[in-house]
């Protein structure tokens, strides 16, 4: 990630049942205990166009608005799909009751689409003798996302229901729902502090969301990240984000009882697709001396993390490295040499742990024929590596679903995991320094979340869920990228430059008063 502007420019019988926001079942009733242990007309397919309440399926509205619900033509994957919408403000569910089932994990999957705009609209597992599960339906006007949805079944009996809470003219596209044994989640739930330190040091402070002042690693611990990243640089003009000040901050990150992702730069300065410049020290090496100073390098810092007791659980070779690394000999123009560059940092990260995580990163998350391109040629050179990471700025990089069909692709095409390793959105448009932020025009968002923290908290949650929709399992998790990063005078996009400022304040997950921002409990996921 680089901060410059030239780079960056988703029935119940009774009243009783409506509680808050959403609907919530009531006891259903008792004809119901015969219903099928699998779903009935899970793509809508019986019963053809208008039907306002599917064959299999229940609507319930407790204001009477059960037209708000109905099968329509243009289906996922067949040719009808089940529908929430209506011209006056409306509250509908959609619902079916499973009996007989084995008790243990579930995951229901569904295709969605949402025009947004709703008070709520998410699908729900309930009464199944745990807790009741949600996901929200991402804003995806543009295409059909895959969401899923898990929950523990005690009792054998479980209802899969369709929410909506909306307002005149919302809609919301359903299809294709499957409701199967087996668990979903995300391991990695991570946060990037590479900034912390600075920002601290220069006096920077955190408070929770109540306003108490307290450490950022602990508040977003608390908040759900169970990862920290941090970046390295190999000597950088103000000394922050090399191996010693990194060293300071993975003991604090391991504290918490966090773990921690190590993303190498090789590069004194932001390492990306737009730039990727050697170290000052290695600017005269041969090809050959450069493998073996991304070696010693990487063994260096990994080696003195893990005898402080804070050892990498996952490691970056390189960062947002579509272009390659360590220009011109490492570029992709010649993947030779590239590899070469890449096995060296691989070899040494092992050496130091067999059991390090080795994830390879590209910017672009959205651009499945880039990654189809570098990751062929990677296995073409024999690169090893565990996780394909990615990072996905919307308002760059495309819309969800683009996200959601490379991360399905290159997940089974290599069959490693998948992870988005950078992602961000802003909470206000306007900055706080007087450096332009980097995202501030309305005409830059996407389209269905604003620049507010409800928008900021949709994104991440939304990001989260497509990510956790993986196939198999093969859906690692998400790392918010510099929620820490606050407008402190010093702390700029430029290490050379203590007047650069900060372009990515309004992108934190602490607000103009330093308060813990919503968007932060995203982190916990269920």
């Amino acid at each position: 990630m680089r901060t410059t502007r030239s780079r960056f420019r988703l029935r119940a019988p009774s009243l009783a049942a409506v509680l808050g926001a959403g609907l919530l079942l009531a006891p259903l009733p008792a004809h119901e205990a015969a219903a099928a242990s699998t779903l009935a007309n899970a793509g809508f397919e019986a019963g053809g166009t208008g039907t306002a309440t599917p064959s299999g399926w229940s609507t319930y509205s407790a204001a009477g608005q059960d037209a708000a619900s109905f099968t329509e033509a243009g289906g996922h994957s067949g040719s009808f799909r089940l529908t929430h919408w209506s011209s006056a403000a409306y509250k509908v569910e959609t619902y079916q009751y499973l009996s007989g089932l084995t008790d243990g994990d579930y995951t229901l999957s569904a295709w969605v689409r949402s025009g947004g705009g709703q008070n709520s609209a998410y699908l729900a597992l309930r009464n199944c003798g745990s807790a009741e599960q949600r996901t929200d339906l991402p804003v995806t006007s543009s295409g059909w996302i895959r969401i899923v949805t898990p929950v523990k079944v005690v009792g054998g009996a479980c209802t899969i229901s369709v929410n909506s809470d909306a307002k005149a003219g919302n809609w919301i596209n359903v299809d294709d729902l499957t409701f199967a044994s087996g668990t979903s989640g995300l391991t990695v739930r991570g946060v990037d502090l590479s900034a912390l330190k600075k920002s601290e040091d220069l006096g920077g402070t955190y408070r929770s969301s109540a306003g108490t002042t307290g450490d950022a690693v602990a508040l977003l611990k608390g908040a759900g990240a169970n990862y920290g990243r941090l970046k390295v640089w190999v000597n950088p003009a103000d000394g922050y984000n090399d191996k010693a000040r990194v060293l300071a901050t993975a003991q604090r990150i391991k504290a918490q009882g966090m773990k921690l992702l190590v993303d190498f730069h090789y590069s004194d300065i932001w390492a990306d697709p737009g730039a990727q410049t050697k170290p000052a020290a290695w600017s005269g090496h041969s090809y050959t001396q450069l493998k073996t100073d991304v070696h010693d390098h990487t063994y260096d810092v990994l080696n003195a993390l893990k005898a402080q007791g804070t050892a990498a659980d996952m490691v970056q070779i390189g960062n947002e490295i579509n272009t390659g690394m360590l220009w011109p000999e490492g570029s992709t123009s010649n993947w030779t040499q590239l590899a070469g560059l890449l096995k060296s940092g691989i070899s040494a990260a092992k050496e130091v742990s067999s059991s390090t995580r080795i994830a390879l990163h590209l910017a672009n998350g959205g651009d499945n024929a880039l990654y189809r391109t570098w990751f062929d040629n990677a296995a073409a050179q024999g690169v090893s590596y565990d996780v394909i990471a990615l990072s996905f700025y919307g308002y760059w990089h495309g819309a969800l679903p683009s996200l959601q069909a490379n991360l399905d692709d290159i997940s089974a095409r290599y069959g490693k995991k998948v992870m988005v390793a950078e992602t961000a959105y802003p909470f206000r448009l306007d900055s706080e320094d007087s450096h332009e932020n980097i995202i501030d025009l309305p005409s830059e968002l996407v389209s269905g979340y604003p620049a507010s923290s409800a928008g900021q908290s949709a994104w991440l949650r939304d990001v989260m869920n497509v990510v956790e929709a993986v196939p198999n399992g093969r859906g690692l998790g998400v790392i918010y990228w510099e929620p820490a990063w606050t407008a402190v005078a010093g702390n700029g996009w430029d290490p050379a430059d203590s007047s650069s400022g900060n372009g990515w304040e309004n992108q934190a997950l602490f607000d103009y008063d330093g308060k813990l921002l919503p968007a932060a409990g995203r982190l916990a996921h269920r």
